[in-house]
């Protein structure tokens, strides 16, 4: 495969420029110091362990996969990852946006999520064993006891201990109020945790010293639905040593991501903490999800970029017939196959999406921080509004384009593409994943038009258009801002039509789920182009030396408004269409 290269400039432009994030970030009390030259360093020494430990073992460890044992039940995960991740947690990276009170270095969380993405663009594979840690992080920060944060946070947040998140068991996944596993009262204040969960990324590996799971479970009390979950921590190892009865069973034989450990988990009596109250962990379970979900939309991300940096290498060298306008290269047998219009609309619209999508995650990753951190509660308020509104749109449509991307990338390369030769079918494969985990895209679609449209009575949909709108009318002349309006309106009327139809029929709101989603991100990343045109304009204008990047810019834009904004049209057909086409079959048409 190809080396992969940070794409640091990319990163800087949306980051610096186009959302000017430094200086939001200093507003806020625990960020005051935190500026380009602290920020640039990170991110140039991110970009270093991501080219030259965590790119060169991806490939391999693919090749490799992680190795069960089952006469130890342990789990050896591919050559070179336990050194690598002991760089990566020795470097610091585990503890970038955790607060400093347990250890951590309380830089932003947007800072982390740039990290992220070059993490999940060197290799997906090894980035998800700290990445999920992070899930188990911010739930014993908001959820559990001191005493308990003060065990167990230093460690986790170090890289010393890992952590899990063990949700879904063999008989549910989305519907976790069948879920069997039980947790008996002892004597001691802890559970007894008995039952089966899979499909538990990191559940057993030897990256670290312990591992510790957070399950759902039930009390024997408990209501027999999702309000009788509670939540659980129970570590690999307990506080003596003694090795806890939380065994892997075996691993996932999966498409992808061969060299995370999916792993079958029995907890056999294993000794459990409550984590928050009884019954309530549907809460504690979703401040895990939301920030996996977060997370899985930067794999997204990440994955898209390294496949087209595959495609474009591979496109200004594959020499393939010669160009319809006449030979580009005459002292060649053939012209590269960039110049070839399909395969640059395959090319631009990888470009676009992917930099759009940057800039999504991006602006929703700044406003967690504000949610976090500022000293006005109304602009936390907000900012918390827009997060919680965007969360689902970043993890279904990221992950979405993220395969796309990939998949468009493995078409260019034709037949070398379905090779291993170029490394793009593993991409193909370890992205398939991320539109599924942490919530199926459809259910991000559902969660999006069942519970974010209906947040504060309407009120984070409300915010998200007063400021798209207020940014047209302060910005009029803006490159596209007449095509961003007419988007605007169209998924205005959209959401009408949920509010007004879903509030009659669920079904309604269920069948126009998906379309409205893309629709909604269609129309912020059409938002979000018509700001990067801006600012490249204002750039250009000023004389910059960069004018080919910038330029570029202006190109970009004019490509997605043309052909990738238009889809909008048939979205808002899609959604206004209604639920009888889909739900008028009956069960023995769809074999007629």
């Amino acid at each position: 495969m190809p080396a992969y290269r940070a794409p640091l400039r990319d990163m800087r432009f949306v980051f610096d420029e186009v959302l000017d994030a430094y200086a939001t970030l200093q507003s806020l009390p625990s960020q005051r110091e935190f500026g380009n030259d602290l920020g640039g360093a990170i991110l140039e020494e991110a970009a270093k362990l991501a080219e030259n430990v965590l790119a060169p073992l991806n490939g391999p460890g693919d090749k490799q996969g992680c190795q069960y044992d089952p006469q130890s039940k342990a789990v050896k995960t591919p050559d070179g990852f336990p050194a690598a991740y002991k760089q990566f947690a020795e470097g610091g990276w585990t503890a970038l946006a955790c607060t400093p009170e347990f250890g951590g270095q309380g830089l932003p969380h947007v800072l982390n999520m740039m990290v992220e993405e070059m993490v999940c663009s060197a290799n997906l594979s090894l980035g998800m064993y700290p990445g999920l840690t992070h899930g188990a992080i911010n739930a014993l920060t908001e959820h559990g006891t001191r005493e308990q944060q003060d065990q167990y946070l230093p460690k986790l947040i170090s890289g010393e201990w890992t952590g899990t998140m063990c949700l879904t068991e063999p008989q549910c996944g989305t519907d976790l109020g069948l879920i069997r596993t039980r947790a008996l009262p002892q004597a001691d204040g802890s559970y007894a945790i008995s039952g089966t969960k899979i499909w538990i990324t990191g559940g057993e590996h030897d990256l670290a010293d312990n591992i510790v799971h957070l399950v759902l479970a039930k009390l024997p009390d408990a209501p027999d639905s999702v309000k009788g979950i509670s939540l659980f921590l129970v570590p690999k190892f307990l506080a003596d040593g003694t090795r806890n009865p939380a065994f892997c069973g075996g691993l996932e034989h999966k498409m992808g991501i061969k060299g995370s450990a999916t792993c079958v988990m029995n907890f056999e009596g294993a000794r459990g903490w409550l984590i928050g109250e009884p019954n309530k962990g549907l809460k504690c379970m979703f401040t895990m999800m939301n920030s996996a979900r977060l997370m899985v939309g930067v794999q997204g991300l990440g994955i898209a970029e390294s496949a087209y940096q595959v495609s474009l290498g591979f496109a200004k060298e594959r020499l393939q017939s010669r160009s319809l306008s006449g030979p580009k290269a005459a002292d060649k047998p053939a012209d590269p196959i960039i110049v070839h219009p399909d395969v640059r609309r395959m090319l631009l619209r990888q470009k676009v999406m992917i930099e759009g999508c940057r800039a999504l995650a991006y602006f929703t990753g700044m406003h967690l921080d504000v949610a976090h951190d500022h000293e006005d509660p109304q602009l936390r308020q907000q900012s918390d509004d827009l997060v919680q509104l965007l969360t689902p749109v970043v993890k279904a449509f990221l992950t979405d384009e993220g395969f796309n991307c990939a998949n468009d990338g493995l078409q260019v390369l034709g037949g070398s593409g379905f090779t291993e030769d170029w490394g793009i079918e593993q991409l193909v494969r370890d992205c398939r994943i991320t539109r599924i985990y942490e919530g199926t895209n459809g259910i991000q679609a559902l969660d999006l038009v069942g519970r974010k449209l209906a947040l504060g009575g309407g009120r984070a949909v409300r915010s998200y258009f007063a400021l798209v709108e207020g940014w047209l009318k302060a910005n009029a002349d803006a490159p596209h801002a007449a095509a961003v309006g007419k988007a605007l309106k169209q998924l205005q009327q959209a959401t009408m039509w949920i509010a007004t139809e879903g509030m009659q029929d669920p079904e309604q709101a269920g069948a126009a789920s998906v379309p409205y989603l893309r629709l909604f991100a269609l129309t912020t990343l059409a938002w979000f182009w018509s700001r990067m045109a801006l600012t490249a304009q204002h750039k250009l204008a000023a004389g910059s030396s960069e004018s080919a990047f910038y330029g570029a810019k202006l190109k970009s834009a004019d490509f997605y408004m043309a052909r990738v904004l238009t889809e909008t049209d048939s979205l808002l057909a899609e959604v206004v269409a209604g639920k009888s086409s889909l739900m008028a079959f009956s069960e023995e048409e769809f074999a007629a």
